[in-house]
């Protein structure tokens, strides 16, 4: 008998009659002879329902008492979904975070998991009982409520196939795995059967949508085999686990594209030491997160120094910088927030060149200029105009021929 975790996200919850879907889904597996422990995230919609409840209260609602308000979504969920499996004849608890207890530290809406007591599922689990738990939230060390920020659910599923010693944590969604691309830019994209960890956590970083980055990095870090699969749909969807030789074969398993950037290019810096700390501590000390970074190489005493920031900062980084611009004495601060971020990912990039060069060969074939370049062991990632963001996903998927098995592929040697 396996141990399986399965969570189901908002848009597998968002009414009675998908509740009750989602309980079969859990019974099936039961019906397979595996132990389940369910993790629910709010009904779809209802957290941001409860967020503009709050705003409308208060313009800066407190963060303690946030996180007891977000809290009761997950908790109306897993009472729904114990309930159902309940009516079909059952045996199922529910635990809010509290009750499990899932420990965290004390920053409100942004919570990390320290540990999480095994004793009250272990004991329901025994019983042959469904524990349901609500995904998002924990109990801090002072016994207040806490929520673990945008994507909790997914990382609690993860934390307690972990501290359960599960053998698979199902991620159940709206799509049916993980795709070479998105399939809404390319018809012929191609569920992935397997991805590794790595791969899937360059992805996410880069603008998949599919999980967060934190679950996925949970998830390598603990070792737990993760299987995204459609709620609505059959089949096994794609399975994210440690690498294996047979992957490396595939050069590159996905595209990603990422159109929330922007671009900052400061022209004419004094090329001494301290400019690109003065730069980018600026920036830190704002909170701004600074991605690709590339400074040009000194020419009569000046260098141009650009990089990127989420597009939602862009503003706010031009107004921090023009006093430091001027204090530093540069020339000129430009930038554009309209730009894309387009990345190639693979782990068969390790032991095979060649996979930049086709890159820009590719990019160059359809006249898409490209602005920055940045890579690293299983990524090759390029800043390109936002305009062209379809057409260079399309390009590089038929470059790469990921419409195709990874046998039938034209692999560089």
């Amino acid at each position: 008998m396996a141990l399986i975790v399965q969570k189901f996200g908002g848009s597998s919850l968002a009414d009675v009659g998908k509740i009750r879907h989602a309980a079969e889904r859990v019974l099936a597996e039961r019906e397979r002879g595996n132990d389940v422990v369910v993790v629910v995230s709010a009904m779809g919609g209802q957290t941001d329902d409860l967020v503009e409840m709050a705003e409308a209260l208060h313009e800066q609602p407190p963060e303690r008492e946030m996180d007891q308000l977000l809290a009761t979504g997950e908790q109306v969920t897993i009472s729904l979904m114990a309930m159902a499996l309940q009516q079909r004849g059952h045996a199922s608890r529910s635990f809010a975070g509290w009750q499990v207890p899932v420990h965290t530290d004390d920053v409100h809406t942004k919570a990390r998991i320290h540990d999480i007591d095994r004793e009250n599922l272990r004991a329901e689990l025994e019983a042959g009982g469904i524990p349901v738990v609500a995904g998002f939230q924990g109990l801090g060390p002072d016994g207040s409520v806490t929520t673990l920020g945008r994507g909790g659910s997914d990382t609690t599923a993860v934390a307690l196939a972990a501290a359960l010693e599960a053998d698979e944590c199902h991620i159940y969604t709206d799509v049916d795995g993980v795709y070479t691309t998105d399939p809404r830019i390319v018809a012929d994209a191609r569920r992935l059967d397997k991805i590794t960890f790595e791969e899937m956590i360059e992805l996410a970083s880069l603008g998949a949508k599919v999980l967060q980055i934190r679950a996925v990095e949970f998830a390598g870090k603990y070792n737990v085999p993760v299987r995204v699969r459609s709620t609505f749909g059959e089949g096994e969807g794609t399975l994210i686990t440690v690498e294996e030789e047979a992957m490396e074969k595939a050069l590159v398993s996905g595209i990603a594209h990422n159109e929330d950037e922007a671009k900052v290019t400061i022209i004419g810096v004094p090329d001494r030491p301290g400019i690109a700390h003065a730069v980018i501590g600026a920036a830190a000390k704002a909170s701004i997160n600074v991605d690709m970074i590339i400074q040009n190489q000194g020419e009569h005493g000046k260098t141009d120094f650009t990089f990127t920031v989420p597009r939602s900062d862009y503003k706010q980084v031009m107004e921090v910088l023009d006093p430091v611009c001027k204090e530093i004495e540069a020339e000129a601060l430009t930038g554009s927030d309209r730009i894309a971020k387009i990345s190639v990912v693979g782990v068969g990039m390790r032991n095979h060149a060649g996979v930049a060069d086709r890159m820009f060969e590719a990019l160059s074939n359809e006249g898409v200029n490209i602005q920055m370049i940045a890579t690293s062991e299983i990524k090759v990632s390029v800043v390109v105009d936002q305009k062209y963001t379809e057409l260079a996903v399309r390009a590089l998927h038929e470059a790469f021929e990921l419409d195709k098995p990874v046998e039938e592929r034209d692999h560089i040697h």
